[in-house]
Parts: structure tokens; sequence; C-alpha cells
């Protein structure tokens, strides 16, 4: 039987269409291209990494071997997981608390008609466009007059309430579009078995929003632990300072230390979460992109 099914799959499979595929050749040849640059480029960084630094400079990387000793060091003496960790708990709390605020919001401005919807909406894409560069100084003259910035805890706490003010038009517009876009049917029958609203949005629309969410939260993941802006400015301490702003220090510092083995080993280390963020939840990206586009 196994037979037969593979000869009917085989009588109508679809004939290649050359023509086709040689209009779309030059696409091909240009992506293929850019995969073998960053794979070339990475697997440099990541030899490199486990190399000395003479090595690097000579061009023949793992000559004597694999050096893990560089990540030990990159670890404990380049302050990397002083740094890791600050970026890990600045994007956690911020997702998280990102998706408490935008979440709620997204779904009112979505599903219920009143006054301001619209404005409030617009106020919002109209906020993306607005660069940070334009609103760092009013908010540091505002941040410096509460002298919290010499607090390691206020500090902290000023970096996330940033992270969230600044992700939140785009966290809500995001969330507004995929909201919209889920059936009204489940909420019709939540309101029939006498479900209040509220709880019909946290035990059935909110985990049916489940792709739109993970997708979002990857996103301002992604540009929390990769901002560098902000934590400049008011990240004014080391034991404070995330991921961006300290490989930029550790860049100044290789001028007196030369240690670039393990910058490169700081370097990869850095890299990893999002690395592996996009290696395992790629299929929700795409189905959560798509997802809001689709009218259910």
């Amino acid at each position: 039987m196994s037979g037969l099914f593979q000869k009917k799959e085989k009588l109508h499979r679809e004939p290649v269409r050359w023509k086709k595929e040689l209009k779309l050749a030059p696409g091909y040849l240009i992506l293929t291209l850019w995969i073998l640059f960053t794979l070339a480029l990475l697997g440099w960084v990541l030899l490199a990494s486990f190399s000395t630094t003479k090595e690097i400079f000579s061009n023949k990387l793992l000559d004597s071997g694999f050096h893990i000793e560089n990540y030990v060091k990159a670890w404990v003496n380049s302050n990397v997981s002083t740094i890791f960790f600050n970026s890990l708990f600045y994007a956690a709390v911020s997702c998280t608390l990102l998706i408490l605020i935008c979440a709620p919001a997204a779904y009112a401005l979505s599903r219920f008609d009143f006054v301001c919807n619209k404005l409030i909406q617009s106020s919002l894409v109209a906020s993306m466009g607005v660069p940070v560069v334009m609103i760092v100084l009013p908010l540091f003259a505002v941040v410096a007059g509460l002298n919290i910035l010499n607090n390691v805890s206020a500090n902290r706490a000023t970096l996330i309430f940033l992270y969230i003010g600044i992700n939140v038009p785009y966290t809500t517009i995001f969330l507004t579009t995929f909201f919209a876009n889920l059936s009204r049917a489940f909420e019709e029958a939540a309101a029939i078995d006498g479900c209040p609203p509220v709880k019909t949005f946290w035990l059935i629309m909110l985990p049916m929003a489940q792709p739109g969410i993970v997708t979002v939260t990857i996103f301002n993941f992604i540009n929390i632990w990769n901002e560098y802006f902000i934590s400049l400015i008011f990240g004014n301490s080391d034991k404070v300072r995330p991921v961006a702003v300290g490989l930029y220090s550790m860049i100044n510092s290789m001028k007196y230390t030369g240690d670039w083995a393990g910058m490169f080993s700081a370097v990869v280390i850095v890299f990893l979460p999002t690395f592996i963020l996009y290696i395992f939840l790629s299929e929700k990206i795409i189905a959560g992109v798509t997802g809001g586009g689709v009218k259910g």
C-alpha cells in the first residue's frame, strides 16, 4: 500500500517550472552569498574565541588547540557575568511588565469603541516615529533632578522604566492588530455563559493571543538586550550596565590589556541568548507575524 501511495504522490507532483526558477535565480544567489558571508563571520569569531591573541593576529586560529579558559577569564575577570545578568534581568522584567500593561490596553483598543480610541492609537503610532535622542535630554534632566543616579537600585528601576516606556507604543499597536483579527465568537460564547469581559480577556482571549505575545516579547527582548544609548546615559555604574555598554567598555580596555581572545569570548557569550531565541522560536515568530494578518 505504501508503494502505491508513493507512486500517486509522484504522479501528482507538479513539474519544475524552470523559467520561473531562473527568474528567481538572482535572488537565490544573493541570499546564498549573504548566508555564506554571515556564517563565515560568525565562524571566524567563534574560532577566535577559542584561540590565543597571538594566533588571532597571525591568522592561525586554533594553532595551539582549544582554549576554554578564554571563556572563564571573560566570565569572571572581564565582568561579563555582571553585564550578562544585568541585561537578562532588565529584559525579563521589562518584557513581562510590557505584556501586563500593553495586552489589556491593546484588547480594549481593538474591541471597544470609546471616545479618543482612534486618537490614542494614532498617538501611539506617531510616538513610534520619535527618535530616542530627542527625548533623552529632558528625561535625563528629570532623573538628575530626582537625585537617583547614584543609587544602584533606583538606577536599575530607572532603566527598566525607560525600557518599558520606549517599547509601549510598538507593543500595544502590534497586539492591537493581533487582537483585532481574533474571532469574536469566543467572547460571545463566554458572555452567554455569564463570563464578565475582564475574566474573558484573562482566561480566553489572552491565551489565544499567545503567538502574537510570544513574537512581540521576542522582539522586545532583543531590542532591550541590544539597547545602547539609554543605558549609556542612565547607567552610571558598572554594577548596573547591560551588555551593549559593557562590551563597548571592554573594547576600549583592549588598548591597555590586549586580550582580544577574551573579548571574542565575551562577544560569543553575549550573542548566545538572542541566537538561541531565533533558533528555537523562529516558527513562533513567523506564526505570530503572519497570524496577525489573517481574520479569525
